[in-house]
Protein backbone atom coordinates (compact mmCIF):
# COMPACT_ATOMS: atom_id res chain seq x y z
CA UNK A 1 0.00 0.00 0.00
CA UNK A 2 1.20 3.36 -1.18
CA UNK A 3 1.79 6.32 1.68
CA UNK A 4 -0.75 7.69 -0.30
CA UNK A 5 -3.50 4.96 -0.21
CA UNK A 6 -2.43 4.59 3.78
CA UNK A 7 -3.35 8.55 4.18
CA UNK A 8 -6.13 8.48 2.51
CA UNK A 9 -7.49 5.22 4.66
CA UNK A 10 -5.90 7.16 7.59
CA UNK A 11 -8.23 10.23 6.72
CA UNK A 12 -11.28 8.26 5.85
CA UNK A 13 -11.17 6.73 9.53
CA UNK A 14 -10.97 9.97 11.32
CA UNK A 15 -14.22 10.87 9.16
CA UNK A 16 -15.91 8.41 10.67
CA UNK A 17 -14.81 8.49 14.10
CA UNK A 18 -15.76 12.36 13.96
CA UNK A 19 -19.33 10.99 12.28
CA UNK A 20 -19.85 9.12 15.02
CA UNK A 21 -19.18 10.92 17.72
CA UNK A 22 -21.53 14.15 16.31
CA UNK A 23 -24.09 11.15 15.48
CA UNK A 24 -23.99 9.75 18.95
CA UNK A 25 -24.01 13.82 20.39
CA UNK A 26 -26.97 14.92 18.39
CA UNK A 27 -29.14 11.38 18.76
CA UNK A 28 -28.92 11.76 22.66
CA UNK A 29 -29.81 15.70 22.39
CA UNK A 30 -32.99 14.06 20.63
CA UNK A 31 -33.33 11.62 22.97
CA UNK A 32 -33.12 14.32 26.13
CA UNK A 33 -34.97 16.93 23.94
CA UNK A 34 -37.81 14.56 23.93
CA UNK A 35 -37.80 13.65 27.48
CA UNK A 36 -37.99 16.68 28.29
CA UNK A 37 -41.14 17.75 26.43
CA UNK A 38 -42.68 14.22 27.31
CA UNK A 39 -41.78 15.65 31.11
CA UNK A 40 -42.86 18.87 30.75
CA UNK A 41 -46.54 17.54 29.36
CA UNK A 42 -47.10 15.62 32.10
CA UNK A 43 -45.58 17.58 34.79
CA UNK A 44 -45.18 21.02 34.02
CA UNK A 45 -48.16 22.45 35.54
CA UNK A 46 -47.01 21.34 38.55
CA UNK A 47 -45.16 23.47 41.49
CA UNK A 48 -41.64 22.26 42.29
CA UNK A 49 -40.05 20.22 44.92
CA UNK A 50 -36.86 22.19 45.81
CA UNK A 51 -37.14 21.30 49.37
CA UNK A 52 -35.70 17.64 49.72
CA UNK A 53 -32.93 16.23 47.18
CA UNK A 54 -33.67 12.89 45.74
CA UNK A 55 -31.28 11.30 43.80
CA UNK A 56 -32.04 8.86 40.96
CA UNK A 57 -34.28 6.01 42.00
CA UNK A 58 -32.35 2.53 41.65
CA UNK A 59 -34.05 1.24 38.30
CA UNK A 60 -32.62 4.35 37.17
CA UNK A 61 -29.01 3.20 38.09
CA UNK A 62 -28.87 0.06 35.39
CA UNK A 63 -28.58 0.60 31.56
CA UNK A 64 -30.83 -2.36 30.75
CA UNK A 65 -33.27 -0.99 33.24
CA UNK A 66 -32.68 2.32 31.68
CA UNK A 67 -33.85 1.15 28.42
CA UNK A 68 -36.77 -0.99 29.60
CA UNK A 69 -37.93 2.36 31.35
CA UNK A 70 -37.81 4.68 28.44
CA UNK A 71 -40.24 1.94 26.43
CA UNK A 72 -42.80 3.31 28.26
CA UNK A 73 -42.20 6.96 27.63
CA UNK A 74 -41.99 8.79 30.99
CA UNK A 75 -40.08 11.49 30.72
CA UNK A 76 -37.82 11.25 33.14
CA UNK A 77 -36.99 7.95 31.93
CA UNK A 78 -36.47 8.75 28.38
CA UNK A 79 -34.28 11.64 29.95
CA UNK A 80 -31.89 9.09 31.40
CA UNK A 81 -31.77 7.54 28.25
CA UNK A 82 -30.41 10.23 26.41
CA UNK A 83 -28.11 10.68 29.03
CA UNK A 84 -27.22 6.95 29.19
CA UNK A 85 -26.72 7.48 24.85
CA UNK A 86 -24.34 10.69 25.41
CA UNK A 87 -22.03 8.76 28.07
CA UNK A 88 -21.78 5.74 25.44
CA UNK A 89 -20.79 8.11 22.87
CA UNK A 90 -16.98 8.50 23.44
CA UNK A 91 -17.11 4.50 24.84
CA UNK A 92 -18.14 3.54 21.39
CA UNK A 93 -15.59 5.79 19.40
CA UNK A 94 -12.98 4.57 21.55
CA UNK A 95 -13.90 0.79 21.01
CA UNK A 96 -13.89 1.45 16.96
CA UNK A 97 -10.75 3.02 17.71
CA UNK A 98 -9.50 -0.37 18.49
CA UNK A 99 -10.87 -1.58 15.72
CA UNK A 100 -9.02 1.12 13.25
CA UNK A 101 -5.64 0.16 14.78
CA UNK A 102 -6.19 -3.21 14.88
CA UNK A 103 -6.63 -2.88 11.20
CA UNK A 104 -3.72 -0.77 10.90
CA UNK A 105 -1.71 -3.57 12.69
CA UNK A 106 -0.48 -0.98 15.19
CA UNK A 107 0.08 -2.55 18.22
CA UNK A 108 1.37 0.66 20.41
CA UNK A 109 -2.05 2.11 19.84
CA UNK A 110 -4.27 -1.64 20.37
CA UNK A 111 -2.51 -1.75 23.65
CA UNK A 112 -3.00 1.72 24.96
CA UNK A 113 -6.74 2.74 23.19
CA UNK A 114 -7.62 -1.02 24.68
CA UNK A 115 -6.29 0.32 28.17
CA UNK A 116 -8.51 3.59 28.10
CA UNK A 117 -11.19 1.28 26.92
CA UNK A 118 -11.09 -0.81 30.01
CA UNK A 119 -10.64 1.90 32.42
CA UNK A 120 -13.87 3.49 30.91
CA UNK A 121 -16.00 0.32 31.03
CA UNK A 122 -15.01 -0.16 34.58
CA UNK A 123 -15.41 3.17 35.74
CA UNK A 124 -18.88 2.69 34.15
CA UNK A 125 -19.53 -0.67 35.90
CA UNK A 126 -18.19 0.06 39.09
CA UNK A 127 -19.06 3.41 39.74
Amino acid sequence: MSAADQHRREERFEQFLGTLLRAGVILAASVVLLGGVLYLARHGGEPPEGKVFRGEPADLRDPAAIVRAAAGLDGRDVIQLGLLLLVATPVARVGCSVVGFLRERDATYVVLTLIVLAVLLYSLVFR
